[in-house]
């Protein structure tokens, strides 16, 4: 009778043992009261449920699960730091913002709608949707009256965000600031093409970052790439409609920006304002350098090529004895068809944009009648194999 009670003893702690390490790691929101009919505000049951998460210790990874079905969320932060080590955060269903501006408690002061702020070894994956519902705020936004950016990161490092489709943001869909190490993947973006501001990622004072594999069409950069970041690889993104992918903009009010090493490959843009651009305004400090773009296809994008010193947000702006050094740039493998007649341009400020290569570079017109050329102020370096040609830099 013993040697048969053992066994099933034995079987009856490992089970409960189980049971209890799943129910202590993994908290799902609906057990906190949220209800997915789109139409409740399940601000505070995230919160209880993210409280539950963020405060266990390290007993495996802890999760916190967002099911099928459509949750309302008013402005949220996710506060950190946590006890564990690792966070999970895995969204099958769909996060939604209130759909007009008047349903936004303190809209006017709002800068984010979902925040995560110094929550380290975090992971947010899944088919899930997050969805700005923006249309209010770019329609009848009010003077004086930001709009908020949908999803930021701040301080958050080991930050992966994989899997998810985010659309239609009031402002920026993804806003990253002070992180280290961050890996984006496989993601969907999108908003309407005349959606102000909608950039799909914008990262700022950041480090050791890749983004790769995802699809981004918005009404603004598909990614921008802003002061303090250092050691970034961007592959494979499909980018439009949109902005293209920008270095910038940096120096603006005189301030001080560094960007470098960062490596754009095998992106295509698809009938975007730009393609690979980096801009800095008149009168800052600081550089961009060591800043490469190889393995480039282009289908109808206005502007392919374009470094611009003398960015003023579509303002005229003078000449000033400052400005951020761009230097160390390289094109590469760049090929494909611009719908303007300038295809490549490289506007630099006095100081001059040094070391630049082009290599393989191959744009003709999308209007097969149309000539196109490239315009260059205060550039040097060397092009080898490029159309068209760019007349400040040596042919080799």
């Amino acid at each position: 009778m013993k040697n048969i009670l053992v066994p099933i003893l034995v079987f009856f702690i490992a089970t409960s043992t189980l049971i209890i390490a799943d129910a202590q790691t993994n908290f799902n929101v609906t057990d906190f009261g949220a209800i997915g009919d789109g139409r409740t505000d399940n601000s505070k049951a995230f919160l209880k449920a993210w409280s539950a998460v963020c405060t266990i210790e390290d007993i495996g990874t802890p999760t916190l699960i967002i099911p099928a079905g459509t949750f309302l969320l008013n402005p949220t932060t996710f506060k950190g730091p946590c006890k564990s080590a690792e966070i999970h955060v895995q969204v099958s269903g769909k996060i939604v913002a209130p759909n007009k501006i008047s349903e936004w408690p303190n809209r006017c002061k709002t800068r984010f709608w979902l925040l995560f702020q110094g929550v380290s070894g975090l992971t947010i994956d899944g088919s899930g949707t997050i969805d700005g519902q923006g249309s209010d705020w770019w329609n009848n936004a009010q003077k004086n009256c930001k709009r908020p950016r949908a999803l930021q990161f701040h301080n958050c490092n080991k930050l992966k965000l994989s899997g998810l489709t985010h659309m239609n943001s009031p402002r920026v869909h993804i806003g990253v600031n002070g992180c280290r190490g961050v890996s984006f993947s496989n993601l969907q973006i999108s908003a309407p093409e005349n959606s102000p501001n909608t950039d799909g990622i914008d990262i700022s004072s950041s480090t050791n970052v890749e983004i790769s594999n995802s699809t981004i069409g918005t009404g603004d950069d598909c990614i921008a790439i802003n002061g303090g970041c250092s050691h970034f690889s961007i592959n494979n993104i499909i980018c439009g409609p949109g902005h293209g992918i920008s270095i910038g903009s940096l120096g603006d009010k005189g301030q001080h920006d560094v960007v470098e090493d960062v490596h754009v490959r095998n992106c295509t843009f698809i009938r975007t304002m730009n393609g690979v651009r980096i801009k800095t305004w008149p009168g800052g400090t600081g550089y961009a350098r060591n800043i490469s773009f190889a393995g480039i296809i282009l289908k109808d994008a206005k502007h392919p090529i374009i470094i611009d010193q003398h960015y003023c947000n579509g303002h005229k702006c003078a000449e000033k004895k400052k400005a951020v050094q761009v230097s160390e740039i390289s094109y590469i493998g760049v090929e494909g068809t611009s719908a303007s007649r300038q295809a490549i341009t490289l506007d630099c400020a006095k100081i001059g944009c040094g070391s630049i290569i082009m290599d393989q570079i191959n744009i003709t017109s999308s209007n097969p009648s149309q000539d196109i050329h490239a315009v260059c102020n205060n550039a040097n370096g060397r092009s080898t194999s490029t159309t068209p040609l760019v007349p400040c830099l040596t042919t080799t």
